[in-house]
């Protein structure tokens, strides 16, 4: 059970420092997206050089199937041990999975158990820190990186257990926060000094360096592998994507109960007026029918699931410019990202 674990002993903060910031072909950890992320993008973006993540909720089955978590994590693994066997100068990046440890989870215990059996690398936790979680883990081998959208959630993250931290500032897509990036980082890096990402409309080689120079180890992106060959999500949200810019991103909590950013386009077409959506409360939030349930209002009226209906963004979109694999993102980001250093060394003015 996870509440007889034994307090949490975090794991060498130092090594994956420097991994992140010098172990990958680009600083990047792939965000998990929800509904979107599955083992082909996973295997894609960690063949490509970069951590891929998808959340463990995206591996659903029906009562009496096998479950899809496992089938997942054995094909992911399988696949890279093959890539590393037959690539062993280029190995691929380790993976990652998401746990919502949120109380409304009931899948939570069945899921970690499942990971720690599997000793899963990195374990991303999202919307509450659990010491117990973070116990399973290391006795797995993995690290654990918790996101956070201010100072306060850093913390509590950090005693519980956590190994290092995801700064989840304005702009991100999905569930975001409120504050500047220079913020966010500069209060956390006052006193942590252990792996610390950023998220929050990042989208480009240069934005990834610009992380980096803020006191980042490494960037936390999304939207971008959103618009991917590998990604399950619809043809008309990938279209969605590439032709939209920041100014058509929504920033509400009706949807879920937490703050997040949506693409108006998406509530337009869901008969919404995205300057006019009524604020929702936090005790909205459910994880127990992700997929399953029928959302309400405080009202009771039915109201459209997000993620399968209203399509999250961040605000770096306008720097999506096409749908294709989810290598060339992760080449297009690795190239401006080395064009971005050598600039700033030459101390030539950006173009």
């Amino acid at each position: 059970m996870l509440a007889d674990r034994e307090p949490p002993q975090t794991q060498d903060a130092t090594l994956w420092r420097r991994y992140l910031a010098t172990g990958l072909r680009v600083p990047v950890v792939a965000a998990p997206l929800f509904i979107i992320s599955n083992p082909r993008s996973v295997i894609a973006q960690c063949k490509a050089g970069i951590i891929g993540s998808f959340p463990a909720l995206n591996a659903r089955e029906a009562p009496g199937e096998v479950i899809q978590l496992e089938a997942w994590l054995k094909e992911i693994t399988e696949a890279l041990d093959r890539h590393n066997q037959e690539h062993p100068d280029h190995p691929a990046a380790p993976f990652a999975v998401n746990q919502i440890v949120h109380r409304s989870n009931t899948r939570l215990e069945r899921d970690v158990e499942i990971c720690a059996k599997w000793r899963v690398p990195v374990w991303i936790t999202s919307l509450g820190a659990r010491e117990e979680v973070n116990q399973i883990a290391h006795e797995a081998g993995g690290v654990v990186l918790h996101d956070v959208i201010n100072n306060r959630f850093a913390r509590k993250a950090v005693e519980k257990g956590a190994d290092g931290l995801i700064a989840v500032a304005a702009g991100a897509g999905g569930h975001a926060g409120a504050l500047s990036p220079f913020a966010l980082i500069q209060e956390i890096r006052a006193w942590f000094e252990g792996p610390l990402l950023l998220s929050g409309a990042i989208a480009t080689g240069q934005s990834v360096l610009a992380a980096q120079a803020m006191g980042a180890d490494a960037a936390y992106i999304g939207t971008a592998f959103i618009a991917t060959e590998e990604a399950r999500a619809q043809d008309a949200y990938k279209q969605m994507i590439v032709e939209n810019s920041a100014a058509d991103i929504v920033y509400s909590n009706y949807f879920t109960g937490v703050h997040g950013n949506y693409l108006a386009p998406s509530i337009r077409a869901q008969g919404l007026d995205p300057d006019r959506l009524p604020q929702s409360s936090p005790d909205a939030m459910d994880f127990s029918q992700a997929l399953a349930q029928e959302p309400r209002d405080s009202s009771g009226e039915s109201k459209p699931k997000a993620w399968k209906e209203i399509w999250g963004a961040g605000q770096g979109i306008g720097a999506v410019t096409s749908i294709g694999p989810a290598s060339a993102v992760v080449a297009r980001l690795s190239d401006e990202y080395s064009a971005a250093r050598a600039r700033l060394c030459s101390g030539e003015p950006a173009a």
